[in-house]
């Protein structure tokens, strides 16, 4: 017994080394990145760039992490404030729109990248540039009343959806925060085992599958 203890310990303290250690590039501060971010910093990631050039509109705060104080500030910069605050973490920021240019001066191949976008654009950049240079990227997102989590390799970037954005709809919070959780748990099993399992959620029947 107390050799099992023993090993599920190294085994976790093996993990949070390299989740400490792992850099990653959060592409999007809204829905999916903003809550993404705050719970990797306080369940032990350290190391994040986040992309994002929007500011926090009161309706935001459905949905993200932010509050009345953030209304008017740059994502980026309130949510850089608020994982210090929480935990002591200076997180990098790109307050800017990513584009096919200075992409290339962002992303590197030491980091995770992660798309949180939510727009069809961004994560075609997103998806075009991680396959042309080989990189290693992570997809989470919303589409209707399910989400997706797909690493690079099996990804199809989806449709544009008209009418109300599900990540801006009070109601959709259940099934953002099941993203976040299924893309934290990607990232862990990648470091932990090399595996990559991707993941289909839907909300009505509670189902979290493996594609």
């Amino acid at each position: 017994m107390n050799t099992l203890i023993h090993e599920e310990k190294y085994r976790g303290e093996v993990l949070l080394k390299k989740m400490a250690d792992q850099e990653f590039i959060i592409c999007g501060a809204g829905a999916v990145g903003s809550n993404l971010v705050e719970n990797m910093a306080r369940q032990g990631f350290k190391k994040f760039l986040v992309i994002d050039d929007d500011r926090v509109d009161d309706h935001n705060r459905s949905t993200q992490i932010y509050d009345r104080r953030d209304v008017g500030q740059l994502k980026v910069n309130a949510l850089k404030a608020r994982i210090y605050n929480i935990m002591g973490i200076s997180i990098e920021i790109f307050p800017k729109r990513l584009d096919e240019i200075n992409i290339k001066k962002v992303f590197n191949e030491k980091a995770i990248i992660i798309d949180g976008f939510d727009n069809k654009e961004s994560r075609g950049i997103v998806f075009n540039y991680c396959r042309f240079k080989n990189l290693m990227c992570l997809h989470s997102g919303l589409y209707k009343d399910y989400a997706e989590v797909t690493w690079n390799q099996k990804y199809r970037i989806p449709d544009s959806v008209k009418g109300l954005d599900v990540c801006e709809y009070p109601l959709a919070r259940n099934i953002i925060m099941m993203a976040v959780v299924a893309t934290i748990e990607a990232i862990m099993r990648y470091l932990e085992r090399g595996v990559f399992e991707n993941y289909a959620i839907t909300l009505k029947d509670m189902i979290i599958s493996t594609l």
